[in-house]
Parts: structure tokens; sequence; C-alpha cells
């Protein structure tokens, strides 16, 4: 009988164990992404724009609510902490599909702004704004 308890018991354990390193794990992963403000803009204004780091790489996602512009050639567009601009990938690419997703180059030092441009009309469709400059 006291068996059972020591093995009930020691069960216990590890599962309480378990759940608070899965609880860790997750708010260390959420400790790495920022989560600008929504995009505000003619075209572009539903939705965000997250950074994160994946695989080693810094990253740029667009959150599901974000809407596509209805526009010819709709890009992402980066601005740093110090003005400069990088236009960058396409959003929409062939069958209709989005690069929701944007690895930030490595020349690009901090983002602080991220833009959608249209190639084509050559204006600011909208823009998210980070809160303090994400590298």
């Amino acid at each position: 009988m006291n068996r059972h308890r020591t093995l009930r018991r020691l069960t216990l354990q590890v599962f309480g164990l378990v759940t608070a390193l899965g609880i860790l794990v997750v708010s260390g992963f959420g400790a790495d992404m920022h989560t600008s403000g929504p995009f505000a803009g003619a075209k572009a204004n539903k939705g965000t724009v997250s950074h994160s780091i994946v695989n080693g790489k810094s990253t740029l996602t667009l959150s599901d609510d974000f809407v596509v512009p209805d526009t010819p050639d709709p890009h992402w567009q980066l601005v740093d902490s110090k003005g400069h601009v990088y236009l960058l990938n396409k959003l929409k690419i062939k069958g209709d599909k989005v690069n929701s997703t944007l690895v930030i180059p490595s020349y690009v030092k901090d983002v602080a702004k991220v833009q959608i441009w249209c190639a084509f009309a050559e204006t600011n469709l909208g823009e998210a704004t980070f809160a303090k400059a994400v590298r």
C-alpha cells in the first residue's frame, strides 16, 4: 500500500514539474515577440505586425486580420529608427498567395515602422509603428 502511495506522489510531482517547465518555456517565447500598433492608412488599415526571432533570424509577421490592399503592386517597406527606408518583398505573389512573413535583411539595423507601399502608384498605403524600434 505504501509503495502505491509513493508511486502516486512521485507521479504528481513529475506532472507538476513538467507543467511548470511548460509555463516557463511559453513565457520565454513571448518575451521575444513584439507587436506593433494597428496599421493606419488609406488602403492598409487593419491588423498589426509582430516581430520575433525564428531560427535565429529576425522576422516580421502580419496578423491574421490584416487585409491585403487591393492595389496593383503592394510591397513590404521598412523604416528604421534613423529614417532610412528599405523597399523589400512584394506582398502579393503568384496564385493569390501573400507574403505574410518577412525575414529582415541583415543590412536593416532596426525597424521602427512597417509600411505597405504600392510600387506602381509610389504611395504609402498604410503603416504600423512599433513602440520601440525592434532588432
